[in-house]
C-alpha cells in the first residue's frame, strides 16, 4: 500500500498564501465545509486550515483539524492539477456542525476540490482564448 506523508511543504504557512487564496474568489462548499483553492506553481498540493471558534471548543476544533489533514493525505494523490501546470493552495474552513466520519470529510473534501477545480479550469479558458 503506497505511503502518502504530510510533511511540511504540504502546508500553508504564511498570511499571505492565506490572503491570496481567500483573494482568489474561488469557493465551494459542501455541507459544513468551505474549500478556497489557488494555483500554484509548485510541484504538490498544500493544505491550509482556517477553522474558528464558532466550530467548538479547542477540542472539537483540534479533532477537526486532525480528520480534514488526514482526509488531504489520503486524497492528495489523486487531487487535480491545473492545466496550466503546477498545483493549488488548497484553504478549508468550516461551520459548526455535528462530528462528521474520516470517509465523509474526505468525501466532501474531494467533492469540493473537483468543483472548484473545474470551476478554475473554466475560468482561464474564459480568459486565455487561445
Amino acid at each position: 500500500m503506497p505511503q502518502h506523508p504530510f510533511r511540511a511543504r504540504h502546508r500553508i504557512s504564511h498570511a499571505l498564501d492565506y490572503q491570496a487564496a481567500f483573494a482568489a474568489r474561488l469557493a465551494k462548499s459542501r455541507g459544513p465545509i468551505t474549500v478556497f483553492l489557488r494555483p500554484n506553481h509548485l510541484p504538490e498540493h498544500r493544505l491550509g486550515l482556517s477553522i474558528g471558534r464558532r466550530v467548538g471548543g479547542a477540542v472539537d476544533r483540534v479533532r477537526l483539524k486532525r480528520y480534514i489533514r488526514e482526509a488531504f493525505r489520503l486524497d492528495r494523490p489523486v487531487y487535480p492539477h491545473p492545466s496550466a501546470g503546477g498545483s493549488y493552495d488548497v484553504v478549508v474552513s468550516s461551520r459548526s456542525h455535528n462530528p462528521l466520519s474520516l470517509n465523509e470529510y474526505r468525501e466532501r473534501l474531494r467533492d469540493a476540490i473537483n468543483a472548484a477545480h473545474r470551476e478554475a479550469e473554466k475560468r482561464t479558458q474564459q480568459t486565455d482564448p487561445s
